[in-house]
């Protein structure tokens, strides 16, 4: 290992740099991945479950492109649900609540099955780089690993401090050192950097908890499950629980705030605003009487428990006291109390489209380290940077995921050409054609992407043609299938929905509110026998194929308009400065994040459609 030069150095083993070390090892590059702790590869640090709003889609998509979080999930889940399914298809998400230990330990031993994949427990200090390009690492013991490309990771260790109450430690995580060294290096290079927040709740004895006196909230009946390979789903499920804070948990916590690093100056790092602390909710949310908590089971055995909405930075009297006024938490016992963690992280405008820095060629930034938040967020980072990196070694072509392709598309063009100054989280409402990006199609959009990169198999690429067929098949036999008055009026009576007067292709009852895949079954026995040849995969997908048949449409047509802007390129030594109708925060914006497009220039913010009128003047177009 020592004295080798590996094609790919992955630095930190979070759900980034797994997925990073997994698709370049995988992709056939010589891989190192190197981590502070060996039993700690991808750890989740906060709650204990994957997917959710728009990260279930994230998910699936990094599954289908030939990722491992997804199949680690699977294995690990306790439960599943399927998010908003009372709403439109672009809004269903999946979710898992996941074994803690179980999903580390499913990391680990995906990654160990990697033949090219190597591991290193030691701290990284200093990138090494030579005439402006990274060529490898050097560690905290002193040993220098050269490297053709290398893949930062670090999630919240960069000069990570652990803040409780009035206390300070420097960590990483709790019980973890920081990494110290990187970011003084970088900044000297010319990176600029700053400082976010994230807080986690306390972990509590659930033989303490009285769930008696909360909500229970089962899984789904029929449960599903993120990857499109062959794990199972589950046959048992273990229930969450809900319950609420009060005004007395309020007043307890108020008591604390003059301790409080939010509060008194200690913090200077944004904190996620989608993820509040508690204090900051009673603060921001004074008028709310209560707030909704989740008590999460941290896996199948364990008796730790998560509290999921109640992540504080208080100290630690403060804690105890006010958690034991949530009904169901009288008598909690803590394993240990919440806290705020500060870090170092880089703004994502000093990144390509392939996650590769601008300033210094070969070295790529995935995770906490570009200001976002969440395990899938990261993950699907990673992927794409051990993707690029890969490619990058082998001088092939990059792979940079359109808006309209995938939400990892939608998210890595926001950080480029918007960058954040508060930790970024992804919703669906950040993707203008969601409907497009639903979480059942994230194989059919990506897989083949997957197979050309080399990181899908055979097998699973005719799965998706074979998925595809029975689409298109079905779609054929149900717009030139008609029923009759006589074979459907008495059971569409039945149902509520209006009577037919003559005969009626199938696709046009089956857009109607009160009519699905199961109602057809009902209808008509012909119906029934014709849908019994397909899977219920199928049967969903060519349900939202015709129900959604005009929005589908009319998003198909604004993604290829704003496609046909990505084909205008921007030549690399455009001066924007030479333009004089352009305006001061134009000139500013697009000569500091550089873009490659004149699609991807009208998405940088201070950036006008006059703006990119003028640009294209000059560009001839």
């Amino acid at each position: 290992m020592i004295g080798q030069e590996y094609d790919v150095i992955v630095v930190g083993a979070g759900h980034a740099g797994n997925e990073a070390a997994a698709a370049a090892a995988n992709m056939g590059c010589s891989t190192l991945l190197i981590t502070m702790d060996m039993t700690k590869i991808g750890q989740m640090s906060c709650n204990p479950a994957m997917g959710g709003v728009a990260k279930g889609q994230i998910v699936r998509e990094i599954d289908a492109l030939g990722g491992l979080s997804g199949i680690v999930s699977d294995l690990s889940m306790i439960q599943f649900r399927m998010l908003n399914k009372s709403k439109g298809p672009a809004m269903w998400s999946p979710r898992t609540q996941n074994d803690r230990a179980r999903f580390t330990e499913g990391w680990r031993l995906a990654l160990e099955k990697i033949p090219n994949l190597d591991f290193l427990q030691d701290m990284v200090t200093e990138i090494i780089v030579e005439q402006g390009c990274a060529k490898g690492v050097k560690t905290g013991i002193g040993v220098a690993i050269k490297g053709k490309t290398v893949v930062l990771t670090n999630g919240t260790f960069l000069n990570g401090l652990i803040h409780i109450g009035e206390k300070q430690m420097g960590g990483g995580r709790s019980g973890e050192r920081s990494s110290k060294g990187i970011t003084e290096q970088l900044v000297n290079l010319g990176f600029e950097s700053g400082r976010m927040k994230t807080g986690t709740p306390p972990r509590v004895d659930g033989r303490s908890l009285d769930y008696s006196k909360m909500e229970e909230q089962k899984g789904d009946v029929k449960p599903g499950k993120f990857s499109f390979t062959d794990t199972k789903p589950l046959k048992t499920q273990k229930s969450c629980y809900i319950t609420y804070t009060n005004s007395t948990v309020h007043e307890i916590l108020q008591t604390g705030f003059d301790r409080s690093p939010m509060f008194n100056g200690s913090i200077r790092g944004q904190g996620p605003r989608y993820c509040p602390s508690i204090e900051d909710k009673i603060n921001r949310f004074a008028e709310r009487d209560r707030h909704q908590i989740f008590v999460e089971p941290e896996g199948w055995e364990t008796i730790e428990v998560y509290v999921n909405g109640f992540s504080t930075s208080l100290p630690e009297d403060v804690q105890v006291k006010a958690i034991r006024q949530v009904p169901g938490f009288e008598q909690a016992k803590l394993f240990r109390p919440g806290y705020a963690i500060e870090y170092d992280y880089f703004p994502p405008t000093q990144l390509k489209q392939t996650l590769e820095t601008k300033l210094i060629d070969h070295l790529y930034f995935a995770g906490q380290i570009n200001g976002t938040t969440g395990y899938e967020e990261a993950a699907c980072q990673g992927l794409m940077a051990g993707i690029n990196a890969a490619n990058c070694v082998q001088e092939k072509d990059p792979l940079v995921l359109k808006r309209s392709q995938a939400y990892i598309g939608v998210l890595i063009d926001d950080l480029i050409n918007k960058g954040t100054e508060e930790p970024y989280r992804m919703f669906t409402s950040r993707a203008e054609f969601r409907l497009l990006l639903r979480q059942d199609n994230a194989d059919i959009r990506l897989t083949e992407t997957g197979h050309r990169i080399g990181l899908v198999d055979e097998q699973r690429l005719e799965n998706v043609f074979d998925k595809k067929n029975a689409i298109n098949s079905l779609l054929d036999e149900i717009k030139v299938s008609k029923v009759s008055p006589q074979e459907v009026n008495d059971n569409l009576t039945a149902i509520h929905t209006a009577t037919i007067k003559e005969k009626v292709s199938v696709d046009k009852l089956l857009k109607r509110p009160e009519i699905g895949i199961e109602q057809l079954k009902n209808i008509d026995e012909s119906l029934q026998l014709m849908l019994s040849d397909y899977n219920e995969d199928v049967l969903e997908e060519v349900e939202i194929l015709i129900k959604y048949e005009t929005y589908l449409h009319k998003e198909q047509q604004q993604a290829e308009k704003q496609e046909s802007l990505e084909n205008f390129r921007i030549p690399k030594t455009f001066d924007y400065h030479q333009i004089k109708a352009l305006s001061a925060e134009a000139k500013e914006k697009l000569s500091k994040i550089q873009p490659a497009t004149i699609g991807q220039a009208a998405r940088i913010s201070g950036v006008s459609p006059a703006d990119i009128s003028v640009v294209m003047v000059y560009l001839g177009r």
